[in-house]
């Protein structure tokens, strides 16, 4: 079996997955750590703690795959870019819906790096991963309903006998009568009304710690367009008379305005829920089939991708945007 050691040069997808896990590790490394010194219950230090030290492994395995293959090891972030002395500025209840949200966004990169590798120690790593994060995921899930901080997705009525679709209606939803919501629709509309609370309460915080006006004024912008969708999801479930199970979670961010993370790491942060909004705003539109929700979520893709292009920018100009692993400019080099 052939490992990063051998004369087999890692492909494009692995040193890519690689150095995209490795930017992903160590803000979690920022990230976790400043939790740990503001953290209160007991479990949820536990937790984290189980967390942190997984990703404080994982960038030295990721170090060795990087040295072991001639690569440059990434700059990622770094003690500069986390402020542990900085005063708390969310709350525990917060710690674990991050937990929560975290590890499912990170259980998808690590699912998509194990199935496009084919190096046995780069899969032995991301299945490695996959366990890791899925039992993180478990834990994180228990305490929240232990906490009774966990509000379970709405339910269905049971049918008297199995179905099929007669009209050609049933993908309908621009005019007159549309059909009830099918189970699949409602779990993509309260998840992703879920995701975007979350998303709201930390691009909340990140808005009130920015010493940069144009970073400050980006956060808040983003802050808006989370609430604004949060309210498209909760509109539609309503129609339906369903809830969206979902709550505010701005009401756990402090009123600190010491930045616990510097503005290139938060904007990273804010870069990687976006990517993941546009992700699971994908899976959503190929699992709805009324053609109404096919165009509310083509609408929030755009408006999430325009915004995502425009923190590109910022962190391009600042210098905080580190260049991804990409193929030679042949173009360049026959001059």
């Amino acid at each position: 079996m052939e490992n990063h050691t051998s004369n087999i040069p890692l492909t494009a997808a692995e040193i890519s997955s690689l150095w995209n896990s490795y930017q992903s590790e160590t803000m979690t490394i920022c990230g976790l750590r400043y939790f740990l010194q503001n953290v209160e219950c007991e479990q949820t230090e536990a937790l984290l703690t189980f967390a942190l030290e997984k990703s404080q492994k994982n960038k030295e395995i990721l170090q060795q795959f990087f040295r072991g293959e001639g690569y440059p090891v990434p700059q990622g972030f770094t003690d500069k870019d986390v402020n542990l002395d900085a005063p708390r500025l969310f709350s525990d209840k917060l710690y674990i819906y991050y937990l929560l949200h975290m590890s499912m966004i990170k259980l998808t990169m690590n699912n998509f790096s194990l199935v496009v590798s084919s190096t046995s120690d780069v899969i032995n790593y991301y299945n490695d991963n996959v366990n890791h994060l899925q039992e993180l995921h478990i834990k994180a899930k228990e305490l929240a309903k232990e906490k009774g901080i966990y509000i379970r997705d709405p339910h269905l009525p049971k049918p008297d006998q199995i179905d099929f679709v007669k009209k050609q209606s049933f993908m309908a939803g621009w005019f007159g009568d549309r059909r009830p919501l099918l189970g699949q629709e409602i779990t993509s509309l309260v998840y992703n009304s879920k995701r975007n609370a979350l998303g709201q309460a930390l691009i909340t915080a990140f808005s009130q710690v920015a010493k940069s006006k144009e970073v400050r004024k980006y956060f808040e912008r983003g802050r808006d367009i989370s609430g604004k969708q949060v309210e498209v999801f909760k509109s539609i479930l309503s129609k339906e008379y369903i809830s969206d199970s979902a709550f505010l979670l701005t009401s756990e961010v402090t009123d600190s305005t010491t930045a616990p993370f510097s503005e290139k790491c938060m904007m990273f942060i804010v870069t990687l829920l976006s990517a993941s909004g546009i992700g699971q705003y994908g899976t959503a539109m190929s699992t709805s089939s009324r053609h109404d929700l096919g165009a509310q979520y083509t609408r929030l893709i755009a408006e999430i991708a325009n915004y995502a292009d425009d923190g590109a920018d910022i962190m391009i100009n600042h210098g905080w945007m580190e260049q991804p692993p990409m193929a030679a400019d042949r173009k360049e080099l026959a001059k």
